[in-house]
């Protein structure tokens, strides 16, 4: 060993040098293909020699039969491996037949679809979403879905299996190793010069006839033109009404002329239609008016209205909004059947949209107009609550259909709306005076107060200023609340406006009950807003009791403490 040992030896310089050269030969490298030679044969094992390795990798006799290699398990025969590390922790070299396989199976996969080249390869099991495809050359296994198989639908697919046939990648993933196939663009590659050919032969305005219907689908229907070309008619193309299914205007080998409208020669697709054959019906919109009434047929109903017809072809949208004056939220499918016939008014036609809006309400008479004539603003009659919110309540008047609009502020005079409001139920008899009809905004509002005496007229013929008679109803810190005599309505009287001196400005001097006079400090007639005050009433008299008595000592006998200091001041500035 210590030859080994000691590199600056002669004969270890020599060994090593000799070592290098043998080992350079091979160029043994962890990772790569290398081909190994059978000298021995067990009964579970075989042995190789790789030369330049130190010992013989073994490999499974298993793993070669299940790579279809029996043939090959014979002494002197060279397998390809992959060396996956020459020395592991027991000392052996381990090897791979089947990863050497699949690495040199991945490369011509590789190779074949950067060179857009087709591969052979035969169907060998069926898989979720398709099959399971081996590479005949390498045995590398690829996947091909349900709809690459073929160009048209199959329900068997048995004669196709374990045949070998070519198929195109379309799909290659290096990192996890996974490759995608298909056989429909091999057959697509075939037809699509024939299909070229075909189409060239067709140019827009064409008519295609006795073409038969061969399929339905949601956008449109297919037709078959002389058993070589698939064409397309597109659901808008079908015809000039209105078509939510093709199967509504066509059946399954129904035969039809077809107009050329587009060719694609890049996509091979030829697109056509059965409408423009016809004349267009819109083209009679002219001999249509608004504001007139026409006979239309109910085509189809829908939540949000009606399509109508009111000749072949030409259809118009009812609205739900358009059905009934009084009833909200309108259901076309409760009030109508398919293929009735109704009459309309035209609302509206746009020439650029193609678009026609009929209304049904309009060949009615307007209920709201109605009610105008019958009840006049300014009308009392009688109501029936039929629904009430937080604020507002909602009433029928007499036997009329409609519902007017009642605000709590218009319930009563003398207390809070909302209060007042509570009073009241669903179904309860009420009196109501009609303030205003907007018979183009489908809106009546209605009141109630306004059937009853306005209390306010009380201040009609008073004025600023003016001295009334009030009762005392209650006090509390803020002020006393009263009531004039021969008034239904309670003021305040605010803390700051009983008396001049402001000690004596206490509300606890009254308990209630108590008359007493006071000024009107405030009058609005027309914003009903009065405001009263003692302490103006304090300040009237005070004024006219300066004006009346000159000396200071003729003051002393007034309920004013401080008049005879008033009146003293004024003899000063006489002097």
């Amino acid at each position: 060993m210590e030859i080994y040992k000691d590199l600056s030896n002669p004969a270890s310089q020599e060994f090593e040098k000799l070592l290098n050269s043998q080992l350079s030969k091979n160029n043994i490298e962890e990772g790569k293909i290398i081909d190994g030679k059978i000298n021995k044969i067990t009964e579970k094992f075989v042995f190789l020699f790789i030369e330049g390795l130190k010992s013989d990798p073994v490999l499974d006799i298993n793993e070669l039969k299940s790579m279809g290699l029996t043939d090959k398990i014979k002494i002197g025969e060279k397998i390809p491996v992959l060396l996956e590390k020459i020395e592991d922790k027991n000392g052996d070299v381990l090897v791979s037949a089947s990863k050497a396989q699949k690495i040199k199976g991945w490369d011509k996969l590789v190779d074949a679809y950067e060179k857009n080249e087709p591969i052979m390869g035969k169907i060998t099991s069926k898989c979720k979403g398709g099959c399971i495809v081996e590479h005949i050359e390498t045995g590398s296994l690829m996947f091909l879905p349900g709809s690459q198989i073929s160009d048209k639908p199959l329900k068997d697919i048995s004669h196709l299996m374990n045949e070998p046939q070519k198929f195109a990648l379309i799909k290659l993933d290096r990192i996890r190793g996974n490759a995608c196939v298909s056989r429909r663009e091999i057959i697509s590659s075939f037809k699509k010069e024939d299909k070229a050919k075909i189409i060239s032969k067709y140019k827009v305005g064409d008519v295609i006839k006795n073409a038969e219907v061969k399929g339905f689908s949601s956008f449109g229907c297919f037709f078959n033109v002389n058993g070589e070309l698939d064409v397309l008619v597109h659901l808008q193309e079908l015809s000039y009404s209105r078509v939510d299914h093709p199967d509504q205007v066509l059946e399954i080998g129904q035969k039809s002329d077809l107009k050329v409208i587009s060719v694609d020669t890049d996509k091979l697709q030829v697109g056509c239609s059965i409408k423009q054959l016809s004349e267009d019906p819109f083209e009679h919109i002219d001999n249509y008016e608004l504001n007139k009434i026409y006979k239309a047929k109910i085509m189809k109903l829908a939540e949000f209205g009606a399509f109508c017809e009111l000749e072949p072809g030409l259809t118009t949208l009812l609205h739900s909004s358009e059905l009934s004056w009084t009833k909200k939220n309108c259901s076309a499918k409760k009030m109508f059947k398919l293929h009735q016939e109704i009459d309309v008014v035209i609302q509206e036609i746009d020439k650029e949209k193609r678009r026609v809006a009929v209304s049904y309400r309009l060949t009615q008479e307007n209920p709201y107009e109605s009610f105008s004539k019958r009840f006049p603003v300014d009308s009392i009659c009688e109501a029936e609550i039929v629904s009430k919110n937080d604020y507002a309540m909602f009433v029928k008047v007499e036997d009329i259909e409609l519902e007017a609009f009642l605000h709590c502020n218009d319930l009563t005079y003398l207390n809070n709306g909302e209060e007042e409001l509570n009073k009241f139920k669903k179904g309860d008899k009420i009196k109501v005076k009609v303030l205003e009809i907007k018979a183009s905004e489908q809106k009546i509002r209605v009141g109630h107060k306004q059937t009853q005496i306005d209390p306010f007229e009380f201040f009609k013929d008073k004025e600023k200023n003016q001295t009334i008679t009030v009762k005392v109803i209650s006090t509390d810190n803020k002020g006393l609340i009263v009531r004039p005599e021969g008034c239904d309505m309670d003021f305040q009287i605010k803390k700051s406006e009983i008396a001049i001196n402001s000690a004596d400005a206490r509300p606890s001097r009254w308990t209630g009950g108590e008359k007493l006079d006071v000024a009107i400090k405030e009058l609005q007639m027309d914003k009903r807003k009065v405001s009263l005050s003692i302490k103006l009433l304090e300040e009237i008299e005070k004024k006219e009791a300066l004006e009346k008595y000159g000396s200071e000592g003729s003051g002393k006998n007034l309920p004013f403490s401080s008049l005879s200091e008033d009146l003293k001041k004024k003899e000063d500035k006489k002097e």
